[in-house]
């Protein structure tokens, strides 16, 4: 299999997310009060993302033999519950920046910040709703099957990752974290898109199996480049706050591998500083905790994971697209793989 580098993918990545963002903004909705409602619905839609999770939908429902327009409505609704999710998971990290701009409750206050979130959620039904006249009943069912799959996974992590932190937990591995982001991100960043595309491209005759193996480990490649990039990337292009994994105890790969480095009094330090508030954390704590990872190999150690994990998912891409005849969107997918490790935010 030829794969090209990350910027190679950077045209058609614009073109599938520029698609999925005229979608979204239909799905949205365009009643209520501007000041309370509308506008917070609409802040973090307007502001510029990746648009990942659209693009592999699309351009999987290409590959398969179907066409974009048919995956639109499936595509559309999984951007607009990536911004939901954004904005709560926002609210429950206490972030400060999203996107090169304020989190929505510092913009808009918690309160209209929540209900921003569960209209964008609910908004996102609409895409499921319009598969019936499109792909038929029974086909938008499974669709619609998908997403509920999903989000049940989703919430799960979510719930995972935020129990650990509230439980200081300190004994996790590295197989714990795959476990946990299998359920946070994998699904609905990369699993359920690819899904999406095979189904609706192959008008359900494709095997949709494969793509939880590729699916993961593509999605695990971009979340660890994620946590990377919180700790070393330029902070106008990542869009968030630099270091705010540390300072909200995260448990990515790179805390995980640190946690079983230290020993003794860096250690009990580590151990003392995960089990304060947030609110305490002093700024010289967070960068003595960032060195810490630099001096024990802890973001070089996840680096090298990432290429591992990236390197099984090129074997997976294989399995998950066999019989797939060569085209721009199989070539675009196949690309994606060295994105998700070489992309700069």
């Amino acid at each position: 299999m030829t794969t090209t580098s990350a910027v190679d993918v950077t045209p058609a990545l614009r073109r599938y997310a520029d698609l999925a963002d005229d979608e979204m903004q239909r799905l949205l909705p365009v009643d209520g009060s501007l000041e309370y409602l509308v506008a917070p619905v609409r802040d973090y839609p307007e502001r510029p993302g990746k648009g990942i999770r659209p693009a592999l939908c699309l351009a999987t429902c290409e590959a398969f033999g179907g066409v974009a327009a048919d995956a639109l409505p499936s595509a559309g609704a999984l951007e607009l519950l990536h911004n939901a999710f954004l904005i709560h998971d926002d609210v429950e990290d206490h972030s400060d920046m999203r996107r090169g701009g304020p989190a929505l409750h510092r913009r808009y206050g918690m309160e209209l910040a929540v209900n921003a979130g569960d209209a964008l959620a609910l908004a996102a039904m609409g895409g499921p709703r319009h598969n019936v006249g499109r792909l038929g009943p029974r086909l938008a069912g499974r669709v619609f099957d998908e997403f509920d799959f999903m989000a049940r996974h989703t919430v799960d992590g979510q719930a995972t990752d935020i129990g650990w932190r509230l439980d200081n937990r300190l004994d996790l591995t590295p197989v714990d974290y795959l476990h946990l982001i299998m359920r946070k991100t994998c699904w609905y960043t990369t699993i359920l898109p690819l899904r999406l595309g095979a189904l609706i491209g192959s008008a359900g005759t494709a095997d949709l199996d494969p793509m939880i193996d590729f699916g993961f480990h593509l999605g695990a490649a971009f979340q660890i480049r994620d946590d990377i990039l919180n700790l070393t990337g330029d902070t106008g292009r990542y869009g968030k706050e630099p270091l705010g994994d540390v300072r909200e105890g995260k448990r990515t790969l790179i805390l995980v591998h640190l946690l079983t480095a230290v020993e003794g009094a860096e250690q009990e330090w580590l151990a003392g500083f995960l089990g304060s508030q947030r609110e305490a954390r002093a700024a010289d704590d967070v960068e003595k905790v960032f060195e810490l990872m630099r001096r024990h190999g802890s973001i070089a150690f996840a680096g090298a994971m990432a290429r591992g994990i990236a390197h099984a998912a090129r074997e997976a891409f294989d399995v998950a697209f066999a019989g797939v005849p060569e085209s721009a969107a199989r070539r675009f997918v196949a690309a994606m793989i060295p994105y998700m490790v070489e992309r700069p935010s």
